[in-house]
C-alpha cells in the first residue's frame, strides 16, 4: 500500500503542476498511466450539475483493504489512507 500511496501522491502532484484544475478523465488517465488498474480507480466529478468547476476533486485507488484517497484543491494535493467501505468501494454513492 505504501507504493500505491506514493504513486497516487506523485501522480497528482505532477498533474497539478501542469493543470491546477484537471477534469475527471485527465485525473483517471494519469492514474492509469502511472500503473494503477482502471478497475481500482474511483474519481469524483469535475463539474457541478449546473456546469461550474468543483472546489475540489478526489480520486481513490483501491489497494487491498485500503483506499488511497487523493484530493486536489487550489492546486495542492493531500493524500490519506482510509479503510475500504462495506460495499468494497472507496466512495459513497455512484460517482466512480
Amino acid at each position: 500500500m505504501a507504493a500505491t500511496t506514493s504513486v497516487v501522491e506523485t501522480t497528482l502532484k505532477n498533474l497539478v503542476a501542469t493543470n491546477t484544475k484537471p477534469d475527471r478523465e485527465a485525473l483517471r488517465a494519469a492514474l492509469v498511466s502511472a500503473g494503477i488498474p482502471k478497475g481500482n480507480i474511483e474519481v469524483s466529478v469535475s463539474r457541478t450539475p449546473t456546469g461550474l468547476d468543483v472546489d475540489a476533486m478526489e480520486a481513490a485507488a483501491l489497494s487491498g483493504e485500503s483506499c488511497v484517497m487523493g484530493q486536489i484543491r487550489d492546486g495542492g494535493v493531500v493524500v490519506s489512507v482510509l479503510p475500504v467501505l462495506a460495499t468494497g468501494k472507496c466512495f459513497v454513492g455512484d460517482a466512480r
